[in-house]
């Protein structure tokens, strides 16, 4: 039985998805398993992913029969998994090869739960477009105010939370997860080192933004139930904050919003 899992949800990623196996199988420590889950893709990313099970039996593909987004994936992968503790690896990021066993020890030396911890941006062509630094330590409440749980970065212990699912929404189910996550275990503890690599795709990048900010307030009014007041304070927490930290990152960190 495998000691970590590691979640992968996949969607027309067959030019992304090489590379981010290629950098779970680079890890220095290798006692995991792979799932898998692709989304219904129209494109060539099941034979990509079952070209690489087929010679490591660490892979798991799991092909969805309809598109059913992100959460759905995620969590057909949690369901399957049978490691301890769980990470989550999107399809079109990396790891650097230290990542799990590096945050492995971390865990234990601090006898964590849920931990996260600081990574690269990177453009399209590879280029570095700034390093996303995270704080020491989180609760549901700093979360609420601004996010600084990159979801390539975050592993959690089912032996001491049990297994923990993705909220049933389109997007921001990540950080839902978060907050879930939080409720139980009441400290999220930053790890201070880049462990991974977060590709910035610039299609409908202003789009997203607007996307990103609808969901965020759904997620406060409907999934969090939180009061209109509530959720006005929050979301202009996560507005201003998330500019800074995205925007200017040297007046996040003087104000520690960017640590």
């Amino acid at each position: 039985m495998a000691l970590v899992t590691i979640v992968t949800p996949c969607y027309n990623s067959d030019q992304f998805i090489g590379n981010a196996i290629k950098s779970v199988q680079a890890q220095t420590f290798k006692n995991y398993e792979h799932i898998i889950v692709d989304d219904y893709s129209s494109d060539h990313s099941c034979q990509v992913v079952s070209d690489f099970a087929r010679d490591d039996d660490r892979i798991k593909l799991i092909a969805l029969k309809n598109n059913s987004g992100a959460a759905v994936a995620r969590n057909a992968a949690i369901e399957a998994a049978s490691g301890r503790y769980i990470a989550f690896l999107d399809s079109d990021d990396i790891w650097l090869p230290v990542k799990l066993k590096s945050q492995l020890e971390f865990m234990v030396a601090k006898d964590a739960a849920f931990v996260f911890s600081s990574y690269r941006k990177i453009g399209s062509k590879g280029e570095t477009l700034g390093v996303m630094g995270v704080p020491d330590v989180v609760t549901y409440h700093d979360i609420l105010k601004c996010c600084v749980i990159g979801c390539l970065t975050a592993m959690y212990d089912t032996h001491k939370l049990g297994k923990i699912y993705m909220p049933m929404i389109r997007e921001r189910q990540d950080f839902g997860l978060w907050l879930r996550i939080l409720r139980s275990c009441q400290y999220g503890y930053g790890q201070r080192e880049v462990l991974a690599e977060y590709t910035v795709r610039g299609d409908s990048i202003s789009s997203n933004k607007l996307n990103a900010a609808i969901s965020q307030w759904r997620v406060y009014r409907e999934f969090e139930e939180l009061s209109l007041l509530k959720s006005f304070f929050f979301f202009i927490n996560y507005f201003f904050r998330g500019v800074l930290r995205s925007k200017f990152p040297s007046i996040a960190k003087a104000f520690g919003v960017l640590d």
